[in-house]
């Protein structure tokens, strides 16, 4: 069993910068990354990042977004810069190894 802890989110000016971390209770070899669900819309995917550190960026946030991870602490960090209203949605870490572990989400408003 993992536990996922996120923490970062907030409310933020249009433009403004926010970062999202997310530490597992233990190391493990893994894909990690973020999804978000606005209200009313499907869970999408943000971005990932595996253990050697290749990422994946949807379209909507390429080039906003930088996604990262510290092995060491077993943790990833989501940092969004450019902000735009259409961010605002709870944001959820995801970690896929042999099973697939949801973060609790936390919440990014992005005001215009």
């Amino acid at each position: 069993q993992v536990q996922l802890v996120e923490s970062g989110g907030g409310l933020v000016q249009a433009g403004g910068s926010l970062r999202l971390s997310c530490a597992a209770s233990r190391s493990i070899f893994s894909v990690m990354g973020w999804y978000r669900q606005a209200p009313g819309k499907q869970r999408e995917l943000v971005a990932t990042i595996n253990n050697g550190g290749s990422t994946n960026y949807a379209d909507s946030v390429k080039g906003r977004f930088t996604i990262s991870r510290d092995n060491a602490k077993n943790t990833v960090y989501l940092q969004m810069g450019s902000l735009k209203p259409e961010d605002t949605a709870v944001y959820y870490c995801l970690l896929v190894s042999v099973f697939k572990y949801w973060g609790q989400g936390t919440q990014v408003t992005v005001s215009s």
